[in-house]
């Protein structure tokens, strides 16, 4: 009964939700500090209002909070995340029964402008693409793998968690696909195009002298290796790309999310086919692919602004 009257005070509280999204619901550190920062700033809030009992905050004390929190610049998707944690605090102390409803409850975030995803058009992929030996490159085999990498983001939209995770099986070249699995461990199958299918080809062929360095004594299955013979990891992908991009003179830093932008941006634009684009993409809600019919509906302005005769600027 004592505990349950400390719990009662929302600093108290919160150190015991936290201790509970370790030790019960076992939340990696990385989640529980984010729960922890968004907590504080509320905790912060409560004690400046005289809010500290738990049992005096309520629904208008949270929309107030959230308020305040976006006039000082906090983007709707913080806030989102802001009340999700305040929320999670809340159904907490309702199992501990301590409050009986959740004041948390029907508030939403003020919604932020969406940015629109920095792409490449097709002569800028072109040029990023165009990769080949040189003399002063090291090791020709990282730059046969690399150029497999960059045809296979931008052939088929992939995410780069799903890149590296490939395994050599998940290539079929008899039937030019190539099976990843996307978020939530849903499985899909995706084409692969002409010129990917070319450097894979080759790839695959030099694979073999990456194996004969592998220090760990097994066999890797990963489909791309690093100088060493292991899984490549994605930070060494990031990096990678962005010095290919740095050499290949792009006018903007290039990273892998970039060239599904890319990819997902020139289908869109050829076909207009929304759904077939979300199947490639792995998208679970539609929503999140109509971003692109923004980028396409940006390029057809530009085309606008710069053919109809009603359009251009009077010099």
């Amino acid at each position: 009964m004592s505990n349950n009257h400390q719990l009662k005070s929302l600093p108290n509280a919160i150190e015991s939700y936290l201790h509970h999204l370790d030790t019960v619901r076992q939340l990696s550190p990385h989640t529980i500090n984010n729960y922890q920062r968004d907590l504080s700033v509320f905790s912060q809030y409560c004690i400046d209002a005289e809010l500290t009992d738990i049992t005096l905050i309520k629904t208008n004390n949270i929309r107030q909070y959230t308020a305040l929190q976006h006039r000082k610049g906090k983007s709707g998707k913080t806030l989102q995340r802001h009340l999700s944690s305040i929320r999670g605090l809340m159904a907490y102390l309702i199992q501990k029964g301590l409050i009986k409803s959740n004041p948390g409850t029907g508030i939403s975030a003020p919604k932020s402008q969406r940015r629109l995803p920095h792409t490449l058009d097709a002569d800028q992929t072109a040029q990023l693409l165009d990769i080949k030996n040189s003399p002063e490159e090291k090791n020709p085999t990282l730059v046969i793998r690399d150029k497999a990498i960059l045809e296979l983001f931008y052939s088929s939209g992939l995410r780069l968690s799903e890149l590296v995770n490939l395994d050599t099986v998940d290539y079929q070249s008899g039937n030019h696909s190539v099976k990843v699995l996307g978020k939530g461990n849903k499985e899909r199958f995706i084409p692969v195009g002409k010129e990917a299918i070319i450097a894979l080809a080759l790839w695959l062929d030099t694979r073999p002298l990456l194996l004969k360095t592998a220090t760990n004594g097994t066999s890797e299955n990963a489909l791309f290796l690093n100088k060493n013979g292991s899984r490549l990891k994605q930070r060494s992908v990031q990096q990678r790309i962005k010095q290919w991009g740095e050499k290949q003179g792009t006018d903007r830093p290039v990273h892998p999310h970039m060239l599904r932008h890319s990819f997902a941006s020139h289908i869109l634009e050829s076909s207009g086919d929304l759904r077939s684009v979300q199947e490639l993409l792995g998208h679970s809600d539609i929503s999140t692919t109509q971003i692109y019919t923004h980028l396409d509906f940006q390029h057809l302005a530009q085309v606008y602004d710069k053919s109809h005769p009603r359009a251009k600027k009077k010099k």
